[in-house]
């Protein structure tokens, strides 16, 4: 591995365990040229599935992708960056269950939509507002309605009392 400050092609790994649910490892590092350390994370590449856009344009599964639109869901909210790469985790990990070579994003934002009514529902709204291309506060109002008619208000949302 490369080291990211002065370039050198090759460096020790000085530590490896499991991060998050097992689905990656984290491997810290030391560049024997500069000595500075630095960590990497390996992960089981979905490469091999394929996202159908909307438009019908196909591109790679992209994880990184995936995280990134979730983290402006949840920007300013009490969630922590471990339960955000669990719910990635999670929807990438049925995805592979699936065997399927291609899926439709509709598919993907599905997913993402089911697991995000119970881990945050600010999310949840933030994510369906752009995922369902709300056009006025009647559909915003609409999928509110829905969220709290589907859970139960004998229960905490979140933990929360």
């Amino acid at each position: 591995m490369r080291c990211p400050f002065c370039g050198w092609n090759e460096s020790v790994v000085v530590d490896s365990r499991e991060h998050g649910d097992g689905e990656s490892i984290r491997r810290r590092r030391k560049c024997p040229n500069c000595t500075r350390r630095f960590t990497t994370f390996e992960r089981v590449e979905l490469a091999l599935i394929r996202v159908v856009k909307k438009d019908g344009r196909r591109e790679d599964f992209n994880r990184a992708k995936l995280r990134a639109k979730l983290g402006v869901a949840f920007t300013k909210r009490s969630v922590s960056e471990e339960q955000i790469d669990a719910l990635v985790g999670s929807v990438v990990q049925e995805l592979m269950q699936r065997g399927d070579r291609e899926v439709t994003s509709a598919e993907i934002g599905e997913l993402l939509m089911r697991r995000l009514k119970n881990l945050d529902e600010i999310a949840y709204i933030r994510f369906a507002s752009v995922y369902r291309n709300f056009q006025d506060l009647d559909s915003l109002r609409t999928e509110m309605e829905a969220l709290t008619r589907g859970r139960d208000d004998d229960q905490p949302v979140n933990g929360r009392d």
